[in-house]
């Protein structure tokens, strides 16, 4: 169920609701929640038997120690994650005409921009427009040449230079604002420390809620696949003057196996038998989670205590995007699949509610036509030998 040889005993200090996979508590029955019928979730993903393994979002942040740097000693309260809560939700010490100026400033700055906007793209319309508006002001025998369409080009270029500009000053300067106007909240958040999901509408274990992979449709027939945390109980948790369920996204880039590393990277974060998943946003704190240190100054992690710090400082764009690269190949290659899942032997009826996987995780959202091929998972229980070397036998550092 780990991936380490053996199992860690955390040390006093977390609270008696603290999280670990091998100590989930019998719960009650799984009701059938109407409100998830019409939503295409395609599967749910199972608890423990961790991988190990973490999306290459952030695995391989590109905006991190950008923010680290600027941040500096503030940085445990700033950052979205740390020892104590990940968080998920932004408390902005701004006014609604400010947010209103701020949306339409990215807006503008991103969507004219030369640079990852159509800034190009309408320029080239504005060039073709001129041209084919000049040939016909001759066709039609103006003898004035149309400086109008010279205009056009010019206009456009400068309004999407503009835009350019702002756009490189926004993502130069814009973590200045970070600090003086944005904190993460820790009133909406996974706590490490007491097992609990801080909201609005109180405090849930973490094993109560169902993750699944919901896919949606775009306008244009496109498809999307985002990671859904639902709570399991939704008699317990209904939204007040709202039938909304109480439930979590998380966005991760790229194949369905990156969405499954989420998931287990998540886990890993909220069980306190396991350190906390090696990813540079937590670095700077693993030496004040009570399991993470005694791993770490036991040799265990096998990498020097600023491991991502010195790797971002030192590593050139080029080479920071061929470990991004090759993190990627890992994920989409590792076997998501066929692992039991824990919660059967805690949930009375959590098998029959929904037991299925895709039969190639790995393919799956990729070849439309094998999105119908479903098994059925190993049944949970206690593991094998064969299951406990499968999942045991890596200790390589992620």
């Amino acid at each position: 169920m780990s991936l380490q040889d053996e199992s860690l005993t955390p040390a006093d200090g977390y609270a008696e609701t603290a999280y670990c996979a091998d100590a989930i508590p019998e719960q009650s029955y799984a009701p059938q929640n109407e409100k998830l019928h019409g939503r295409i979730l395609e599967t749910r993903l199972p608890w423990g038997n961790y991988l190990g393994i973490n999306p290459t979002t952030n695995q391989y942040s590109e905006s991190w120690f950008q923010e680290y740097q600027y941040i500096g000693d503030d940085y445990h309260d700033y950052t979205m994650i740390n020892e104590l809560r990940w968080s998920q939700r932004v408390d902005e010490n701004i006014n609604d005409f400010y947010r209103f100026a701020r949306f339409i400033f990215v807006i503008f700055s991103h969507l004219f921009s030369f640079v990852g906007g159509g800034g190009a793209i309408l320029t080239g319309v504005a060039v073709v427009t001129a041209v084919l508006g000049g040939l016909a002001s001759l066709v039609y025998g103006n003898s004035e040449f149309p400086w109008i369409f010279i205009k056009l080009i010019f206009g456009v270029a400068i309004l999407c230079g503009v835009a350019t500009l702002l756009r490189y000053f926004w993502e130069k300067y814009s973590i200045r604002f970070y600090k003086g106007n944005r904190n993460w909240s820790d009133d909406y958040a996974f706590c490490r420390h007491t097992g609990m999901v801080k909201t609005d509408i109180g405090d849930f274990p973490f094993y109560e809620f169902d993750t699944y992979i919901e896919m949606r449709v775009g306008t244009q027939g496109s498809q999307f696949h985002s990671l859904k945390l639902i709570h399991r109980y939704p008699h317990r948790s209904r939204l007040p003057n709202s039938a909304s369920l109480l439930e979590f996204d998380f966005t991760v880039g790229g194949s369905i196996a990156q969405l499954y590393a989420a998931w287990d990277m998540l886990q890993r974060y909220m069980d306190v038998s396991q350190p906390l998943p090696d990813i540079p946003q937590i670095e700077p704190f693993r030496h004040l989670d009570l399991t993470t240190k005694a791993y770490d100054e036991a040799g265990k992690r096998g990498r020097p205590a600023t491991y991502w710090r010195d790797l971002y400082a030192n590593s050139s764009v080029e080479e920071l995007k061929a470990l991004r690269e090759a993190h990627r190949a890992e994920v989409d290659s590792a076997a998501w699949g066929g692992r039991p899942d824990l919660m059967e032997l805690s949930v009375p009826n959590y098998r029959e509610t929904r037991k299925g996987e895709p039969e190639d995780v790995n393919a799956f959202g990729r070849f439309p036509w094998k999105a119908g091929k479903f098994v059925d998972r190993p049944e949970a229980g206690p593991p094998s030998e064969d299951v406990a070397n499968r999942y045991n036998n890596d200790n390589a550092p992620r």
